[in-house]
């Protein structure tokens, strides 16, 4: 592992890494700059934002003691109050049963309310359903995704020309367009199968940017990446580039200084915060967070991926052994679909009713010619969405219509059993079903849940993988119909919780990049047997059916 993260070896090694964008020929030129060889990694905390979260959950912690020994208080009075509490915990329960909600959320807030009667119908009350706090913020962010549904417009051609030749993936397409997900053609789609491979690209496009450039990310540090990026925004601003920067306030606030925006803004930036985890404790609304990844530069380029701003996504520094991460490049008009998704997102994060819609259409691109052959769909949704979780959907589809193989790779497997039964159907079936998870975790609970999730899918013939080399964090599912690359983990947050956003994509040549990487990656991978997992720890054992009772809950 040291040698990996000694400067000189690390790009030995990741020149070796199958650095390819859909084709096997595809390397740097000798003469052409590398703009990571030179960057000295670092984490930097912040420890005003490290505090305000602490508080945060202090506040929260200190609600849940005071709900938990309020019956304690009343215990004294009378029978007959504690009796009215338990037809009420009843109430609350039958209410879960009929709630069109996930099933895993309605048992965990069951158990809550059967261990503890008087306090987990409060908590239920508080926080397990929908307040008024959270119906009105719903609202406003669904007003925004409404709004921007509007500029997308389905091309019926390239629809109805697809559904003809393509039947399988035509019933996929036909569910997303109804979702409002349109289907385009001739787009060119790069694939990176590490993440410092995309970030050189992401610098070489941003140097190339002339009239504005869309940032979303999820978790933003300070360290070598965002001082590279920083310094390039820097510039293009000074040359009358518009630079738009939305964050999550959760994802920053540990690693990036104290007034990180205001710096940013009085630097020419245009800057938005999503969801500051310090509103809405009281409904834990703070517990939502947008997990997207989009940049979009001119409207002529656009990147997804598993990555984020942070030195580790490039393996600048060294977290849970080697780090890898996934990433695509889209030219053509799938690009209008991720600059949607961007502002839609914007427009949610902005101060309310008085803000002014943007000008979409000032920053679409006019395409006169095609840049590939790969149809594409650009999907996207969140917790306002809740109960109707299109993603979700999505992802079991592929697992449906999958006949010949599905990969998988996602850092978390946490799924509800009617995934399970899709991919053990899958299975038997004579599908080639693999998912690969990390060996190196980085939270040794969701470690736990995601091998506890192991055992009745390799009982049924689904091979499980680990990433030996350390953690991976790329979300892709991958069907010889179709691939599917985004920020999107196999999980309950990124069902229900976290606002995501993939691009579904259908060409040979993108389709072979992934499989072949995904072979690399097996390569370097253990395979989990049922007999290994039979022989967990005994200390696993006993603490995984009671992680798995509260799973909706990490």
């Amino acid at each position: 592992m040291e040698k990996f993260f000694n400067q000189d070896a690390k790009y030995e090694k990741w020149d070796r890494h199958n650095r390819y964008k859909g084709r096997d020929n595809y390397f740097e030129e000798e003469d052409e700059v590398s703009y990571l060889k030179d960057l000295k990694g670092r984490i930097q905390n912040n420890l005003s934002g490290y505090l305000r979260i602490v508080l945060t959950a202090f506040i929260v912690l200190l609600q849940c003691l005071f709900i938990i020994f309020l019956p304690f208080a009343f215990q004294s009075l009378t029978v007959y109050f504690y009796f009215i509490w338990e037809i009420i915990s009843v109430v609350a329960i039958v209410t879960l049963v009929n709630r069109n909600q996930s099933p895993s959320y309605r048992l965990a807030w069951i158990s809550i309310v059967v261990i503890l009667p008087v306090s987990g119908f409060i908590m239920y009350y508080l926080w397990g359903r929908a307040g008024k706090n959270k119906q009105k913020l719903d609202q406003h962010i669904l007003r925004q995704i409404s709004y921007g549904n509007q500029f997308l417009l389905q091309d019926e051609d390239v629809y109805l020309e697809f559904i003809t030749e393509n039947p399988v993936q035509g019933r996929m397409v036909k569910y997303m367009e109804t979702e409002g997900f349109p289907l385009t053609a001739g787009n060119s789609v790069d694939f990176y199968p590490m993440g410092e491979d995309v970030f050189e690209e992401i610098f070489r496009d941003l140097e190339k940017a002339e009239k504005f450039i869309l940032i979303d990310f999820f978790i933003v540090a300070e360290g070598g990446i965002w001082d590279k990026m920083h310094e390039i925004l820097k510039r293009k601003i000074s040359e009358g580039v518009e630079v738009k920067f939305l964050y999550d306030d959760f994802g920053a606030a540990i690693r990036t200084r104290k007034y990180f925006k205001q710096i940013l803004e009085h630097e020419g930036f245009e800057t938005r915060v999503f969801n500051p985890v310090h509103k809405y404790m009281g409904e834990l609304y703070m517990n939502f967070r947008s997990h997207q990844k989009i940049l979009v530069i001119d409207g002529e380029v656009g990147y997804t991926g598993g990555f984020n701003l942070a030195d580790e996504y490039a393996n600048l520094i060294e977290r849970f052994g080697v780090w890898k991460d996934t990433g695509i490049r889209i030219r053509g008009e799938a690009v209008w679909g991720l600059t949607v998704v961007f502002f839609q997102m914007w427009e949610a994060s902005g101060s309310g009713a008085s803000d002014s819609h943007v000008d979409y259409l000032k920053y679409k691109a006019g395409f006169t010619h095609s840049f590939g052959d790969v149809y594409c769909q650009v999907i996207s949704d969140g917790p306002a969405n809740n109960p109707s979780n299109p993603i979700e959907s999505i992802y079991n589809q592929m697992i449906v219509f999958s006949d010949k193989y599905l990969y998988i790779t996602t850092p978390y497997l946490i799924i509800e059993d009617y995934m399970k039964t899709s991919l053990i159907e899958a299975a038997k079936r004579g599908v080639d079903v693999r998912i690969i998870t990390p060996n190196i975790p980085d939270k040794k609970n969701v470690k736990l849940l995601t091998n506890y999730n192991y055992g009745p899918l390799l009982r049924e013939g689904v091979r499980i993988y680990e990433y030996t080399p350390g953690f991976i964090h790329a979300k892709q599912i991958l069907t010889e119909n179709a691939v599917i690359v985004g920020t999107i983990n196999m999980d309950y947050r990124s069902f229900y919780l976290h606002y995501e956003n993939g691009v579904w994509m259908s060409g040979t040549e993108i389709q072979e990049a992934v499989r072949k990487d995904f072979f690399n990656t097996f390569a370097v991978s253990k395979e989990v047997t049922y007999e290994d997992w039979l022989e967990r720890p005994y200390r696993w054992k006993l603490v995984q059916p009671l992680l798995n009772l509260f799973s909706t809950l990490f």
